[in-house]
């Protein structure tokens, strides 16, 4: 793939960031981006499926990507060449001293292992948050017992979950473990509508 993340809106699709040290990021896209043309096939609710398969190819592979930044008039024709893209989950940030941000693009296998370090390091180099921004917007989901872990990260106690379905093994219940890594700290979080 590129290394961007794209959202559709209104029939177009909007780069919702760029993955870091990808080919995309390296070109100079931008979140807020918006892609025109994908090999000179316009972009629009007919064809974003299409649009969106062709961004994905053999690495070494070529595509030429029109942009249009967000604050421009004038569409640019991006060469790109595709690469194999290793997704981290989870990315860290100091928004000004004492506030973290905390993007989680999706739960997969490692995101609760990955929050738990990153978040630790930033602890032990930055001191305790006086608050956080959680960002979940187009993060399409994923393992329910990473999504348990992620959440046990910030919850001191009580239940996280439960399911209830019509086979025993279905019944599943999740409480948090004493510790939270924010210290009661605030936290805003950030969601599609």
């Amino acid at each position: 793939g590129l290394g961007i993340e794209v959202l559709q809106v209104d029939g177009m699709l909007k780069i919702v960031s760029p993955i870091d040290d990808t080919p995309a990021s390296r070109a100079g896209i931008k979140a807020g981006d918006t892609i025109l043309k994908v090999d000179g096939m316009v972009v629009d609710s007919q064809n974003i499926d299409e649009a969106l398969k062709k961004l994905r190819g053999d690495p070494g592979s070529k595509v030429t990507l029109t942009i249009l930044h967000e604050k421009s008039d004038k569409p640019i024709d991006m060469p790109l060449v595709r690469e194999r893209i290793n997704v981290t989950s989870v990315k860290l940030r100091q928004l000004e001293p004492g506030f973290v941000y905390i993007r989680l693009s999706q739960f997969q296998e490692d995101t609760d292992t990955d929050l738990d370090k990153k978040l630790g390091d930033y602890i032990k180099k930055n001191g305790a948050p006086r608050g956080a921004v959680l960002d979940l917007r187009s993060n399409p989901g994923g393992l329910l017992t990473t999504a348990v872990g992620v959440a046990d990260t910030f919850l001191d106690g009580g239940t996280i979950v439960t399911t209830k379905g019509r086979l025993p093994d279905a019944n599943l219940h999740f409480d948090a473990h004493p510790g939270d890594m924010l210290a009661g700290a605030p936290i805003v979080i950030l969601a599609d509508n």
